[in-house]
């Protein structure tokens, strides 16, 4: 006798948000557009765990941090089930996420980049705020030293550009903890980029952990004069909207940051599932598309800045 799978789509959609960090409307375009070929089952079985199911499941362990066999009970399936289906979800959604992440290279994408910069610090010609953030990791064997990061947690270095609406354009996950800041951006696709011209005259906002670029726009070390003094305002006013955004991310996929412990997986798997393809395009898509959970992201805002002091991460 097989159990029945529940149909979580029969809940309310403040049910789905609490347990899947997305509205309706997004999670079932997510299943219909990007899993179903993905995820799809080729059990011999006559009862296959369904696609959507997959992905809840999926979402829900990324979301709250929770075990996996907590998850498994809820929906009727066991624990292998949702092991099996996470690196399968997750693939499906790195086959749409450049359609949701891109770096705005071309006028015609800088332009409401570089507004929404200069409306809330006026700041002219920015596109983009570069930090990194620390995703904490399991010791991995048999070498963890380069993990271990300048807060002694072994860890993955995960750099993050954002918009004035804390929407991520690239991301890159792919160093260990101990990797630093500068380093990531100089092996980057987006550096070569911009060392090439491809972004003109526009200009990345960083913090003093950067080496100098001609695009990169970094904090007065010692301002002296008044003029000084109000740049180094502007330039904090307009570079926070990336600590918020790491803020609002880490505390919607809670496995992302410390409350939901560290990640019991390899590295190499963590990078996976701590890029740009994975929470980081749900995080892009449900900003840009729900409008039903304005009010949600509005708190995450609010408690972002409220523990801006605690997620300084790098």
């Amino acid at each position: 006798m097989f159990e029945d799978h529940l149909d979580l789509f029969v809940e309310s959609n403040e049910y789905l948000i609490s347990r899947f960090r997305l509205p309706r409307p997004v999670l079932t375009e997510l299943c219909d557009f990007a899993m179903d070929p993905a995820v799809g089952s080729h059990t011999r079985w006559s009862n296959p765990v369904p696609a959507h199911v997959q992905v809840l499941c999926s979402l829900g362990y990324l979301g709250t941090g929770t075990f996996q066999r907590e998850l498994a009970d809820r929906v009727g399936i066991s624990q292998p089930s949702i092991s099996r289906a996470l690196p399968q979800v997750v693939d499906g959604i790195n086959q749409v996420a450049t359609k949701y992440i891109a770096f705005p290279y071309r006028p015609q994408q800088q332009l409401p980049v570089k507004k929404g910069f200069y409306a809330i610090a006026g700041l002219p010609n920015i596109i983009g705020a570069i930090d990194c953030t620390h995703v904490c990791i399991k010791a991995p064997s048999p070498d963890p030293f380069p993990y271990l990061n300048r807060k002694q947690f072994h860890s993955i270095n995960v750099q993050l550009i954002c918009n004035a609406q804390h929407h991520l354009l690239n991301v890159v996950s792919r160093f260990p903890g101990g990797a630093q800041d500068s380093h990531i951006r100089q092996n980057s696709s987006v550096d070569m980029c911009l060392e090439q011209g491809a972004a003109g005259d526009a200009w990345l906002l960083g913090d003093r952990g950067y080496a100098l670029a001609p695009w990169l726009m970094m904090p007065l070390v010692d301002p002296q004069t008044p003029q000084e003094m109000s740049y180094n305002q502007m330039h904090a006013r307009a570079r926070s909207t990336n600590k918020r955004t790491i803020g609002i991310l880490k505390g919607r996929w809670m496995c992302l940051g410390t409350a939901g412990g560290e990640l019991l997986y390899t590295p190499e798997k963590v990078c996976i599932y701590t890029n740009g393809r994975t929470f980081c395009e749900i995080f892009s898509w449900m900003s840009k598309t729900a409008s039903d959970i304005t009010s949600a992201v509005g708190q995450d805002l609010r408690a972002a800045r409220a523990e801006e002091t605690v997620l300084q991460e790098g």
